[in-house]
């Protein structure tokens, strides 16, 4: 089967340890984002859950098989038992792993999530991996998000095969490393893009500004070469500039929060939000279309712990969408 998206970027098996919030060793100062615990000391907790093939990529393949396209994934691992779990948890979940890459010697990558109330504190390390595109196929889309610091050789790659395939789709949604290498190294990336993504935080640090307003982080984006920007806000919803429509008044809109049962854990919901969309559009819908369907899958995604279990098929995002009350809409901006 011809596959309608593959992500490319690391995946990683999470362990979410929640905090006890309340104890004579633990500090969390939630108004000024401070985690802190008192050196030397054995720390209580409540509980841990383990939750393998996560990562942006491996979100994004699982995500875009619930929804009804045939998902693959490039992705590298190491030889070890924190591997061998990751594919089986991708096989489970329908997603091809044939484009998986197996590095002996190498460890998977292995994350440890310090959680308390909806928040949480990631400790993450990236294995360096020895990235190498090889042959991949040509599938419709091409979703392009976190990798390790030593993949800059690989991004050229990556740009070098979609200048050769130019009916290839790129969506982007950069890591911390792709962030953080700036928008020089990566510029025929960012000019390729079909569509973007990234939260106002990770915007601000792309562009170095302290720019708040949205719709000028948008155009900014934009005019580094996203044709499609979408820039989401936390619980404050999400904002998308379409800069291929030649009326500016139906090229900008705002998308709420879909309205539902308050958020558990919130891990996963930008990568839910953004596969959402990509999907979508795969799947033939509007972007506007796709818009609509994105919250809702982000918000099932906040009602469990970790950033898979509450994905959504494509039925029960349509079911939540013919419910929703009216104030769920597109706002043009």
């Amino acid at each position: 089967m011809k596959t309608d998206i593959l992500a490319i970027g690391d995946i990683d098996t999470d362990v979410f340890i929640n905090l006890v919030e309340k104890n004579e060793y633990t500090n969390i100062d939630k108004k000024n984002l401070k985690l802190s615990f008192d050196f030397g000391k054995k720390i209580p907790y409540e509980y841990s859950v383990t939750t393998p093939a996560v990562g942006n990529a491996g979100n994004v393949a699982v995500s875009s098989r619930k929804l009804g396209l045939n998902s693959a994934l490039f992705s590298y691992i190491g030889d070890d038992q924190n591997g061998r779990d990751c594919l089986e948890e991708l096989k489970k979940n329908a997603v091809d792993i044939s484009s998986v890459r197996i590095e002996s010697g190498k460890n998977t990558n292995y994350n440890f999530v310090l959680w308390y109330g909806v928040d949480r504190t990631i400790l993450t390390k990236h294995e360096d991996f020895s990235y190498q595109f090889g042959n991949i196929g040509t599938p419709k889309f091409i979703y392009l998000t976190s990798l390790g610091q030593n993949s800059l050789p690989f991004h050229a790659e990556i740009s070098e095969w979609l200048q050769k395939n130019p009916e290839i789709k790129l969506a982007f949604q950069p890591g911390t490393f792709q962030i953080r290498a700036g928008v020089d190294k990566l510029s025929e990336i960012y000019k390729r893009a079909e569509i973007f993504f990234c939260n106002v935080e990770e915007a601000q640090e792309i562009l170095r500004t302290s720019e708040t307003d949205l719709p000028t982080l948008l155009a900014k984006i934009v005019s580094l070469g996203p044709k499609i920007v979408c820039i989401t806000d936390s619980i404050r919803g999400a904002y998308c500039f379409d800069s291929t429509r030649i009326a500016p008044e139906n090229s900008m809109w705002f998308v709420p929060c879909y309205p539902d049962k308050p958020a558990f854990e919130r891990t996963g919901a930008g990568d839910a939000f953004a596969s959402t969309v990509v999907a979508a559009l795969a799947l033939g819908q509007s972007l506007e279309t796709a818009l609509l369907w994105a919250p809702i899958n982000a918000m099932s995604v906040c009602l469990f712990v970790g950033a898979q279990k509450g994905l959504l098929p494509r039925e029960q995002i349509e079911s939540y969408l013919a419910k929703a009350p009216e104030s769920y809409k597109l706002q043009k901006i």
